[in-house]
């Protein structure tokens, strides 16, 4: 069997879920020894990223329909390199990648994120869905399922000091929740401000940048919690903000996957969230976590309470949701099953 050869393109330019997760698996493939070359998007969160880590990248337009440098380019990273795999991110870097020819032997392999288009996706000889339910889905409108193939995200569990409450003036003594991500009304935040109105004495932080900051600000003042939510922005020391906090809340309405909660439980912190697909999938109620009902903030409000006033049970779901983590999304298995996936389509 010749020697893996993976060209991985990825077009996102903002830091979101996938990104985030392209650069850590570009990084651990790094690591691990395997020959690979990047394609990102010009002046892109991932092209930043993996330039602060050292690896080396092309960077291309990924532009709109008179993008004329792409696709050319796309094909001759392919012709130097000769990859025996292409690995393309979301719907925009697929429908980049030019054709296997004669001359441009290769396996086109795309991951999905999310429920997406397959138009986009008609060319590709295998794809990967990151959850059970998005596989379904890729199977039920028409792939055939020898082509669709699960693997799963990995997330770092290394630990951080946690982030000093002071110059966010948060008690030390004060309960505190944290949620992450993109300020979207998919986040669900205004479910999540709409409960810690119920939560008196309980603080919240709010990591992520997006167009909602202003009216989520709005509505906390609204609610009268302001003095208790703290917007931060969008951060990268997610580890020292888990160790900061209580309570982890994922308020999402939709939510494919849940990076999120994994990171929760790889920091051993508790979960509480809504169930949409993916946390919903991911957490088994009052194990790993608690659930409860989409968009439904005294639900919410009842589960903070109870995880908050009931220590045995935190520390079970605590418990949980590591042995969770560690089972199925552990860097060190995720990258194995990546290099047995990537050698068993080139085969």
């Amino acid at each position: 069997m010749p020697a893996i050869k993976l060209l991985q393109a990825m077009a996102g330019p903002n830091p979101g879920g996938a990104e985030i997760f392209f650069v850590r698996l570009a990084g651990a493939l790094a690591a691990a020894g395997l020959d690979q070359r990047l394609l990102v998007r010009r002046n892109s969160y991932a092209a930043g990223r993996l330039a602060d880590a050292g690896i080396v990248c092309e960077a291309l337009p990924f532009g709109g329909w008179f993008d004329l440098v792409t696709r050319p380019r796309f094909a001759a990273a392919i012709d130097r390199f000769q990859p025996t795999v292409v690995l393309t991110w979301m719907n925009r870097a697929t429908s980049f990648c030019p054709r296997p020819a004669p001359n441009r032997r290769f396996v086109h392999v795309a991951r999905l994120g999310g429920y997406y288009d397959l138009k986009y996706y008609r060319a590709c000889t295998h794809l990967i869905g990151n959850t059970l339910s998005i596989v379904d889905y890729i199977v039920a409108a028409g792939f055939p399922r020898e082509r669709v193939h699960y693997l799963p995200n990995f997330v770092d569990a290394h630990g951080a000091a946690p982030v000093p409450r002071a110059p966010y003036a948060t008690p030390a003594d004060a309960p505190l929740l944290l949620a992450l991500g993109r300020l979207h009304r998919n986040k669900g935040f205004d479910v999540l401000l709409h409960a810690l109105a119920e939560l008196p004495g309980v603080y919240l932080w709010i990591a992520g940048a997006g167009p909602l900051l202003d009216d989520l600000t709005a509505l906390a003042r609204r609610l009268g919690v302001d003095a208790r939510v703290r917007f931060l922005g969008w951060r990268d020391d997610v580890a020292a903000l888990y160790a900061a906090c209580d309570v982890f809340v994922c308020s999402s309405r939709l939510e494919p996957l849940g990076n999120v909660v994994i990171e929760a439980w790889a920091q051993r912190r508790p979960v509480v969230a809504a169930a949409a697909a993916g946390p919903a999938a991911l957490i088994a109620d009052a194990e790993t976590g608690l659930k409860v009902a989409i968009e439904d903030a005294p639900a919410l409000a009842r589960a903070v309470r109870r995880i908050l006033g009931e220590p045995a049970l935190r520390q079970h779901v605590i418990e949980s949701g590591y042995r969770a983590y560690a089972a199925e999304f552990a860097t060190e298995s995720v990258v194995d099953r990546y290099r047995a996936f990537l050698e068993r389509v080139a085969a």
